[in-house]
């Protein structure tokens, strides 16, 4: 059972970038309405908030990112004066985390703890059953995660049963299993009433007088339910209106930084989309606006194929003024792949055509600079026919990049993209 961990709690890498991954601050919020034991905190949206700050030092700062260990990167401070504070929130607020530079922190107060421990609710999509994980060290190895890491499947109608037997595993006795027991409890509560992939405290810590705190939570949505949660909606609705035909769950909208050129990233799959997502920001690179295109978005009222979704979505990001280069990581597990061949050759006739018209004489290094770079990796025997159908374009203005290895795909994105941004600044 416990293969499954690292797939179903991280996805890909040391990035989980889906955007119903929600916030620490959002997760404490919900937490506190359930009763879990966390810190008294304050969220912070400018340093200057610190001289109205309503709780006692010394404090810790957290950068409010996405992003996993934030720690190691610097987004994390303690700090035991306001002057600290101010100083060491300016520069959290400027210091980007794998891309991501924080709209807000969390500060909270410091806690002198014994002990961690790690504590999730999990859904196991092979059996479609909420799974309990447990283990009795927060900073788990994952390697090792099949040796320390104890889980319970909840086959049937929940009760307390499940919880202590999760308690049981982990080695736990008396009051330390009923109180852990208990809050695992409530994770499973709110695991059903909002509808989540995951909910996670990591860790959950005990100082010397016994007393719980989660210190770190995490909470993934289950983006097929947010039509019963217009609470959570809400926090999406302005980029749900932007890609209004785009699952939400399905790509990040980095808004930071929009001065540099962005490599939007498309994929037919959750981990093709967030692997390469973490090689371009590993690379240097600037990520743009990621789609998987595996399945169809929620809101569509009739079946679409993948072709079509994938038409859509170029059509989109062609508009994207910020967007230079599109990344395309496809695997072998896609259908009628001629036809994908196909539309991505008639993206690129049609807004040819399209910009032409628009520009005296043809120019076509004007042409170059508004018509996004596409750079093209497909892996597998079914796009076999695929790669020999766009081959025959390379001989075309602003054809496809065929590249089969995703290092050099990566890797020749970012460079595109930084010609493409120095030629537009000559342009202009």
């Amino acid at each position: 059972m416990c293969y499954l961990l690292p797939r179903l709690i991280f996805g890909s890498g040391n990035t989980r970038c889906i955007l119903m991954d929600l916030l620490e601050y959002q997760v404490k919020k919900w937490f506190r309405e359930m009763d879990i034991p966390v810190l008294p905190s304050q969220k912070i949206d400018h340093p200057t908030d610190l001289k109205r700050l309503e709780i006692n030092y010394p404090i810790v700062l957290k950068s409010q990112v996405h992003g996993r260990d934030r720690a190691k990167a610097g987004g994390v401070r303690f700090v035991g004066t306001t002057i600290d504070a101010i100083a060491a929130a300016q520069t959290i607020f400027n210091l980007p985390i794998l891309g991501e530079l924080p709209e807000a922190l969390l500060a909270e107060t410091k806690y002198e703890k014994v002990a961690e421990f790690y504590l999730a609710v999990v859904l196991d999509t092979a059996v479609c059953r909420p799974v309990l994980l447990g283990c009795k060290e927060a900073d788990v190895d994952w390697e090792s995660a099949g040796e320390k890491m104890q889980y319970v499947l909840v086959e049937q109608e929940f009760s307390s049963f499940y919880a202590r037997r999760l308690a049981l595993k982990m080695g736990l006795h008396g009051s330390s299993m009923q109180s852990i027991s208990t809050v695992i409890e409530k994770m499973y509560h709110l695991f059903i009433q909002k509808d989540l992939d995951l909910v996670e405290i990591n860790p959950l810590a005990i100082n010397a007088r016994g007393q719980l705190m989660a210190l770190n939570g995490s909470v993934i949505v289950n983006e097929r339910s947010l039509r019963r949660h217009p609470e959570i909606r809400g926090r999406e609705a302005r980029i749900f209106d932007k890609y209004p035909s785009i699952p939400l769950g399905s790509y990040v909208d980095k808004s930071n930084d929009s001065g540099r050129g962005k490599i939007a990233i498309l994929g037919n799959g959750v981990g093709s989309v967030m692997a390469t997502l973490d090689l371009v920001v590993n690379a240097g690179g600037k990520p743009g606006v990621c789609m998987n295109l595996r399945h169809a978005s929620i809101n569509d009222s009739t079946p679409t194929t993948f072709s079509q979704r994938l038409e859509q979505a170029l059509n989109i990001l062609a508009t994207d003024r910020s967007v230079k280069v599109i990344l395309m990581n496809f695997l072998d597990s896609i259908s009628e792949a001629a036809v994908v061949a196909e539309t991505i050759a008639r993206f690129i006739q049609n807004h040819h055509s399209e910009i032409q018209s628009q520009i005296p004489h043809g120019n076509k290094s004007r042409v170059s600079e508004t018509i996004p770079y596409l750079v093209v990796r497909l892996v597998g025997s079914q796009l076999n026919e695929a790669k020999k159908y766009l081959v025959q374009l390379q001989s075309s203005g602003n054809a496809p990049v065929l590249i089969e290895n995703l290092d050099r795909a990566v890797a020749e994105a970012i460079s595109l993209t930084m010609a493409k941004s120095a030629s537009h600044q000559k342009i202009r």
